[in-house]
């Protein structure tokens, strides 16, 4: 069995979901028979990974500099495997913004869209630009930071009174700022898990709020306030297309172990709307990627056990 570090906790908004993720995977690391190192994450932490003295590390982090590349980054300076996507997957994947542009560059489908940073607001007039902006996505729209998850900072834009404010709530989250077509259809987890052929579509999840038209960050994580139908009820063509849709956009942004793609399926068109990409998603108790990993006959053990396995794997094939 190994000596495993699991890097949780850090300093960003999300620190709360990445306890409760890096307590989860510790307890199933044990029940494996590895050796656990819990580490949350420091200004200490170089020292703590040299202390360690671990085989490998399983980052359970998310949000900024645990999912946005900077930890990865750490992690091959210091020679240290670990888990998941790698630095440029994980930048891909944490830039709101840049993975939209990376979406349309491939022709890969996402609600239009809009961005500009707080110099551009505040210093270069980018307020003036909010009619034209506002009349090509027409209302309502979505305004979110470029660089959180878990729902944090977003906000619904009925009409162009609201603009404003949800621009001064995206802003207190990031200095980066997207607006976005607001899509109305269901909301789709499909979460990817690297198999021995490659990356598998698990099944997929989608997630119906009980209390609020908006799956918001305590929806994500109270139980009980969301509904959640694993697998979802699309039938096989919408099964298959956004499955593969999910698929395409992993390969893209150049994931690896595991992911979660969301996806707004437009009730209109019926067309897969790619929104953002997860490089770490949630491992909580309520958290998507478990469930499609128990719908797939895959316990959370195993699911743990399989992704500590590809770390290995990748470390083993850039020897």
């Amino acid at each position: 069995m190994s000596r495993v570090a699991v890097l949780k906790g850090g300093t960003s908004l999300e620190r709360g979901v990445s306890l409760r993720s890096g307590a989860r995977v510790e307890d199933a690391l044990e029940r494996l028979g590895h050796d656990v190192i819990s580490i949350d994450v420091g200004a200490e932490l170089i020292t703590d990974i040299r202390d360690a003295g671990a085989d490998v590390a399983f980052v359970v982090l998310h949000g900024r500099d645990g999912e946005d590349g900077t930890v990865q980054e750490l992690l091959e300076i210091l020679g240290v495997p670990y888990t998941g996507s790698g630095v440029l997957g994980c930048m891909r994947c944490a830039d709101k913004v840049l993975t939209k542009q990376l979406l349309r560059e491939a022709g890969l489908p996402t609600p239009d869209f809009f961005a500009f940073n707080e110099t551009a607001f505040k210093q270069l007039g980018a307020a003036g630009a909010l009619p034209a902006i506002e009349e090509r996505l027409t209302f309502p729209i979505v305004v979110k930071p470029a660089g959180q998850g878990s729902a944090l900072g977003i906000s619904f834009a009925a009409a162009a009174g609201d603009v404003p404010a949800a621009l001064m709530n995206a802003f207190s989250y990031d200095t980066r700022v997207l607006l976005e077509r607001h899509v109305k259809g269901r909301e789709l987890a499909v979460s990817i898990l690297e198999g021995p052929g490659g990356p598998e579509v698990l099944p997929i999840v989608e997630a119906v709020p009980r209390e609020s038209d908006f799956y918001d960050f305590e929806a994500r994580y109270e139980i009980g306030r969301t509904k959640f139908e694993c697998p979802a009820e699309l039938g096989d063509e919408a099964t298959e297309l956004v499955g593969s849709t999910a698929l395409a956009v992993y390969r893209l942004l150049g994931c690896y172990g595991f992911a979660r793609v969301d996806i707004m399926l437009d009730e209109v068109s019926g067309e897969p709307l790619v929104l953002e990409t997860n490089a770490i998603p949630g491992l909580t108790e309520t958290s998507l990627l478990p469930q499609a990993g128990e719908a797939a006959g895959i316990a959370f053990d195993d699911l743990v056990g399989r992704v500590l396995e590809l770390a290995f794997a990748r470390a083993g094939a850039s020897a």
